[in-house]
């Protein structure tokens, strides 16, 4: 009865006994041996349970069990990084689902003044996204259906970004404004001050085939209007140098990378062809970039990296031939920048081995030659003749054709030789109605995409309060028509108060602040996953150069990037590039 007792307690108190013969006690026996016992009589007394045995204290200098505290905080920080995963993923599936689902759209109205915008580049698409287009009929013309994401052009030479990803079709913009935005593919060739006319001539492409039957017809068409904002852009320009434009490629449109990256790989293969004899082999892969701005040092880096990443990895022939050279026509690469990121760009250069060719003056080109005056330490000019594989000419500006027929047409723009000549408002000198913005026009400011945007962010603003002047100017209109007519006395007086108050408003909206550019920095990628940037902080400058500043680079310019498509399009190039390299095949 005693055991029975002591087994019952054991099993009650839950302590593991360590008596060898308890455990015996509580193992089970076999089925065999099991006999039925009978039931206990009833009697008086009373079964005492034990009292609760307390768990053994630990010898003192024993450590602590570990809190739960930091558990939880783990656990809670999990819990909010997968929230704010989640809404990241809802949010990014939400602007996708808007960009894909454009909404209907008011019709033009025939009593709505008419805006004509020339281009889709920096300032014509910033003005296009940010005006009111129901209170314009607004027209859009270019040759170029889309908007070209220019700071990573360089990229697409070399097959870092895939072409389509920085392209944002002109009119995924146009549709989701709320009023109705009319694109034409077109030229425009001739603006007619006097008849408030664009004409406009339809875009020959070299591959436009209808039918088997040849090119399409060139087709011309005039466009009214009463605003006109041109921001046609620049085009390339050569300094009238010999053999430039035969036999260079320039970086400005998608089709120029395009066409770099199939001479890139041409000359590599023609320099892979047995009967190519050493020294033409040298000359074919010797790529040489003509212009130390931010445009032809990213090219350069990108290039480097092409050739370091994936070129040397699969065709390892060429490793001791392959060479980059930058030249420049200044003392230094990159004369925007600090002194400090201009020496640290040279460094990273010379680690590269990039050659920088600094006071060098491009003279002449020929197929396979290009000849410059080189200006040595002491000062002197000598004649250098270099070989070369690929020419990338990645420096200058000049007007179009329609901007210098515009300024031929307009006697005050008559001193003016860089682009057309704007007032503080981007008013085209000498007309009424027309403002120009972006590298056709020449103002104070370098010719970036940063000056552009911010030009047709103002030009936006400017019209919205353009047309709400007019519309005020209406109302006040009508309100004096029916004071006029009022018989009754007091309810003059309440038009002539409500004619005050619209008239207080219409001061204040009639004025008009100036356009004043804020510089925000600069930026460029220098190779080796390497960036510069020189940014404006308050009334001082903060300068960087890094692998963190390359991080900086690469989420700046992807929040720049247009659209939600574009983004992603971007972030899986870059992921691709990171997994499997560049392709070297021919395109």
């Amino acid at each position: 009865m005693n055991v029975l007792v002591r087994r019952t307690a054991i099993r009650q108190i839950g302590v593991r006994p360590f008596s060898s013969t308890v455990i015996r006690l509580n193992a089970k026996p076999p089925a065999s041996q099991i006999k039925a016992e009978p039931a206990p009589a009833a009697t008086g007394t009373t079964t005492i349970t034990p009292p609760p045995v307390a768990p053994p204290i630990p010898p003192a200098g024993w450590p602590e069990p570990p809190k739960k505290k930091r558990k939880g905080f783990f656990r809670r920080l999990g819990q909010l990084m997968t929230l704010s995963a989640l809404g990241l993923v809802g949010f990014s599936a939400y602007k996708i689902y808007v960009d894909s689902h454009p909404a209907e759209q008011v019709a033009p109205g025939p009593d709505k003044k008419t805006l004509v915008i020339l281009g889709t580049g920096w300032g014509s698409v910033s003005l296009l996204k940010r005006i009111d287009s129901t209170l314009y009929n607004v027209i859009v013309i270019s040759p170029r259906n889309f908007f070209l994401f220019t700071p990573l052009l360089p990229s697409c030479t070399t097959g870092t970004i895939e072409s389509r990803s920085i392209m944002e079709p002109i009119r995924s913009i146009t549709r989701h404004k709320e009023g109705i935005v009319q694109y034409i593919e077109a030229e425009a060739k001739d603006i007619d001050m006097n008849r408030r006319v664009v004409t406009v001539e339809s875009v020959k492409h070299d591959d436009d085939i209808a039918n088997g039957e040849g090119p399409l017809s060139i087709r011309t068409a005039e466009i009214p209007f009463d605003y006109l904002v041109v921001g046609v852009g620049a085009q390339n320009t050569t300094f009238g140098i010999p053999g430039v434009e035969q036999y260079g490629c320039f970086l400005k449109e998608i089709t120029d990378a395009q066409k770099i990256r199939q001479r890139i790989m041409d000359r590599i293969e023609q320099a892979m062809l047995p009967s190519t004899t050493p020294e033409e082999r040298k000359r074919l892969l010797h790529m040489v970039v003509v212009g130390g701005g931010p445009t032809g040092v990213e090219f350069a880096g990108e290039l480097q990296d092409f050739f370091e990443d994936d070129l040397k990895k699969w065709i390892p022939s060429i490793a001791d031939d392959f060479k980059v050279t930058l030249v420049e026509a200044l003392p230094n690469v990159l004369p925007m920048f600090s002194k400090q990121l201009i020496e640290y760009t040279e460094k990273i250069f010379s680690q590269e081995k990039i050659t920088v060719m600094t006071k060098t003056m491009v003279k002449n080109v020929t197929e396979s030659t290009i000849e410059a005056d080189v200006t040595t330490p002491s000062g002197e000019r000598e004649r250098q003749v270099i070989p070369y594989g690929l020419l990338v000419w990645a420096t200058g500006n000049a007007a179009r054709p329609l901007t210098r027929k515009l300024m031929s047409s307009i006697p005050a723009q008559k001193d003016s030789r860089r682009g057309l000549a704007v007032n503080e408002f981007l008013v085209v000198n000498g007309t009424d109605g027309v403002w120009g913005l972006g590298d056709c026009t020449a103002t104070k400011y370098a010719p970036t995409a940063q000056v552009a945007a911010q030009q047709g962010l103002y030009l936006a603003r400017l019209f919205n309060q353009l047309a709400k002047t007019e519309m005020i100017e209406q109302e006040i209109k009508d309100l004096e028509a029916l004071a006029h007519h009022a018989v009754d006395e007091s309810d003059r007086r309440a038009l002539d108060s409500k004619i005050d108050n619209r008239t207080r408003v219409l001061r204040r909206n009639k004025m008009l602040m100036p356009f004043e550019y804020s510089h925000q920095g600069s930026l460029a990628y220098i190779g080796m996953d390497r960036a510069v940037a020189d940014l404006a902080f308050g009334e001082g400058n903060y300068s960087s150069g890094g692998s963190l500043t390359y991080i900086f680079w690469r989420s700046a310019y992807l929040s720049m990037v247009f659209s939600s498509r574009n983004r992603l399009l971007v972030l899986v190039d870059w992921l691709k590039v990171k997994l499997f390299g560049r392709d070297v095949s021919r395109e």
